[in-house]
């Protein structure tokens, strides 16, 4: 386990802002994704009755339907224990195989990072 301390500032900055949303909104995840410009797009979960989504997915969205290119990075804070399959595939198909993927506990501790691949 590595301590959210241990990021670099713009990472921290992520998994901060994520945190964030989880917090706020009361989901039960929290994401936030860093653009090639460095621009951030903080979700929450998205439960309707037709539409459900990820927190991550939601970010990813959210990235693309502002004209996001790439992504650098992604943040997600939560329970699990790691990124779901499908998470980590929404930040593959935009960001490519090596855009590293951060899971923090709801203490914002990172639990893992691993790449979109």
């Amino acid at each position: 386990m590595t301590e959210s301390t241990d990021l670099g500032p713009e990472d921290r900055k992520i998994v901060t802002l994520a945190r964030s949303a989880r917090a706020r909104n009361g989901v039960p995840e929290g994401a936030a994704v860093r653009d090639e410009t460095g621009r951030t797009y903080v979700a929450g979960t998205v439960r309707l009755e037709s539409l459900k989504l990820s927190a991550l997915q939601t970010a990813v969205a959210m990235a693309v339907a502002s004209g996001a290119t790439s992504l650098e990075a992604a943040a997600v804070v939560s329970e699990a224990a790691a990124p779901s399959d499908e998470d980590r595939a929404a930040v593959r198909d935009l960001g490519g195989p090596d855009t590293p993927v951060l899971l923090a506990g709801p203490d914002g501790t990172l639990r893992v990072s691993v790449t979109a691949g």
